[in-house]
Parts: C-alpha cells; sequence; structure tokens
C-alpha cells in the first residue's frame, strides 16, 4: 500500500521510489537504524534494501524488498536459489540489484560454510553435513561431491563431481577414486543433495554407496560415509547402519 507522505522532496509520490535512501522519513531509514539500534533491530526486509539502496517510482526500497521477501514466503534460504532472471521480475530490480543480491546470498554461504569446522577436523556426520550444506543444500538440481581427508580426519580438497537434474545426477567412480590418489587421501565422505528435501535414500543412492564403498576398499582408501543433505536436515549411511 501507497501511503500518503511528505518524504518525497518534490511532494510528488510519482517520483517517490527514485529518491535515495537519505532522503526517507528517519523512520524508514534502515542504515541509520542499524547505527543507532544495531543489526539486530533490522528486519530481512530492511537489510535488503540497504542493498538495493532505491526502489522504484511506486515503492521504497524498504517496501520493494518486502515484496521480495512477501513472495518467498519470508524464508531467506528461498531467497538465495532466486537467480538473476527471477530477482529482475521484481520491479525496480536491475541486472546490478540482482547481482548484489545473489553476491550477498553467497558471501553467507561462504561465511557459514568457513565456521562449520574446527581447523577443517571432520568429527563427524554433523561436522561434514554443515561443511558441504552452504555449498548443495539449497540447490534446485542434484549435485555429487566428494570430500577427501587425512589420516587426521582433516578436510585436504572437496571437489564436485556432477551436476545432475531434479532427480538424479551421475558420477565416475575411477574418477573419484584418482583424485583420491592423487590428493594421497586416506579417507573419503561422499555426499549429494535431494532438491525435494526427502532425506530418504533411493535404490540408486544406494547402489552408488555399494560400489563406491567397494572400489574404494580395494584401494585401501575407505569410504567413511555418505550423506544426503538438504536445508534442514542430512541422512548419514554411516550412522544409520548402512555402509
Amino acid at each position: 500500500m501507497i501511503r500518503q507522505t511528505t518524504r518525497s522532496s518534490s511532494g510528488n509520490m510519482g517520483n517517490y521510489g527514485k529518491v535515495g535512501i537519505k532522503s526517507w522519513a528517519v523512520e524508514d531509514r534502515p542504515r541509520e537504524k542499524m547505527i543507532s539500534r544495531g543489526l539486530s533491530a533490522l528486519t530481512d526486509a530492511e537489510l535488503i534494501a540497504i542493498l538495493i539502496s532505491s526502489g522504484n517510482s511506486r515503492e521504497s526500497a524498504v517496501e520493494l524488498s518486502r515484496r521480495i521477501m512477501d513472495s518467498i514466503h519470508h524464508n531467506l534460504n528461498e531467497l538465495g536459489k532466486l537467480n538473476c532472471d527471477e530477482l529482475k521480475k521484481f520491479r525496480g530490480i536491475g541486472q546490478a540489484k540482482a547481482i548484489t543480491l545473489i553476491a550477498a546470498m553467497e558471501l553467507g554461504r561462504r561465511r557459514n560454510q568457513s565456521e562449520a569446522l574446527d581447523n577443517g577436523q571432520i568429527k563427524g556426520s554433523r561436522d561434514a553435513a554443515d561443511y558441504l550444506r552452504p555449498e548443495i543444500g539449497d540447490l534446485a538440481y542434484e549435485e555429487f561431491w566428494v570430500l577427501f581427508l587425512n589420516r587426521q580426519n582433516k578436510v585436504i580438497d572437496k571437489r564436485k563431481l556432477s551436476q545432475g537434474g531434479m532427480t538424479g545426477t551421475v558420477i565416475d567412480v575411477r574418477m573419484v577414486l584418482k583424485l583420491a590418489l592423487e590428493k594421497h587421501a586416506t579417507s573419503m565422505i561422499i555426499c549429494h543433495n535431494h532438491p525435494s528435501g526427502n532425506l530418504d535414500p533411493s535404490d540408486a543412492d544406494k547402489k552408488i554407496t555399494k560400489q563406491m564403498k567397494e572400489a574404494a576398499a580395494l584401494m585401501e582408501i575407505p569410504v567413511i560415509d555418505h550423506l544426503i543433505v538438504t536445508q534442514a536436515g542430512y541422512f548419514s549411511f554411516a550412522d544409520e547402519g548402512l555402509l
């Protein structure tokens, strides 16, 4: 809803959305609110408004940001799934603003990943799931990843091996073993996501787990877990006694 107000310097509501944040009423300035009350006082929409800076001819940046959040049911995980074209469907969001939002979401993912491990050591299935969730947890398609570990269970390297559609992906067992040998890994954790959010392993998941386990055992590089990761949780083959 457009509110009658004197915030616009011209008095013309048609031009209201084109003025910058500095010209807004004090109560609608998220930057000043952040300085005076701290980051925790800002809503998600207000944080987004700081990123996009301006709205459109009908909405302020805050109002536009609220509309974006309304469209995804105020779920930041869903915001992280939007691409440039999807963001640009909102009036007032062009290429530059869309890229800014996507970059901010990516920084959040990388921060989560950097905080997921203590010294890069995998102490259990939760550590591995937390480490990989920023990479694949909210993707709309399946990806298959592998973590290569040393004798201290520290991550030597991680590698995306394949990318599929909504329902599956294909991996090359020989390529996984080749990479493990090149990295001098002493163990591995394989992982993929389920875009549907369903954590139940499929028959194909069980089959590739068996293939990887048997092939890696010949090289004395054990597969110590296979994880299915979603944004909301994870399934561990090792924890469930399926490995």
